[in-house]
């Protein structure tokens, strides 16, 4: 892909042809393959990379390496690319449902669950509690891979939803992915002390 190309206006998916040859969902799964997307990547920069070209060509090239740095970061993070999709659809996530995937969204409370069932909220609470009683580094790492499976439900989901072109459901399901994936940032932020207990690392 030429510097030129890589500045018209197209969505990310357009940016890795060979990731997506099809383009984006739909007709592509919402899955990727972050070894295959990252070999695209890195020939995509070698190709831009300012030092290549020079004068205004290299200002061209400086806009397309940050538009192919941009893209492949969204693609590659399994919420940012659930976001970057409803978008192309002209859904944008409320302030509310984005918090879900932050710090201050990790309770439940404020955080879009209008949008997901009373049900799964209360997973989330109860979740939370056992990250929070936590005493062992065992515990930790076991509710990690727990979660791993949370997520990955979540995402293969949302390739159904996607793929069928449900996008409300998809909608409800970002956000709910928002809360595990938070969950897995607090479970990253704990670390052993001394005295064998665990507490989260700020």
């Amino acid at each position: 892909m030429s510097i030129k190309e890589s500045l018209r206006p197209q969505n990310h998916y357009d940016l890795f042809p060979s990731n997506f040859p099809s383009g984006p969902p739909p007709s592509s799964s919402f899955h990727v393959d972050p070894s295959k997307l990252r070999q695209e990547f890195l020939q995509l920069q070698a190709q831009a990379h300012p030092d290549r070209h020079q004068g205004i060509d290299k200002v061209k090239a400086e806009a397309a390496s940050a538009r192919i740095n941009d893209a492949y970061r969204t693609l590659l993070n399994p919420l940012a690319r659930a976001r970057y999709l409803l978008s192309l659809r002209g859904v944008e996530l409320s302030e509310d449902e984005s918090i879900a995937g932050s710090p201050s969204g990790m309770s439940g409370e404020g955080t879009g669950g209008q949008n997901v069932d009373a049900a799964f909220l209360m997973d989330v609470m109860d979740v939370r509690e056992e990250v929070e009683e936590a005493t062992s580094r065992e515990e930790v790492e076991e509710m990690k891979m727990k979660n791993n499976e949370r997520k990955k439900a979540s995402e293969d989901r949302l390739d159904e939803l996607f793929r069928a072109g449900d996008i409300e459901s998809a909608r409800r399901e970002t956000v709910k992915l928002g809360y595990w994936v938070n969950v897995g940032t607090a479970l990253e932020g704990w670390e052993k002390v001394g005295d064998g207990r665990v507490s989260e690392h700020d």
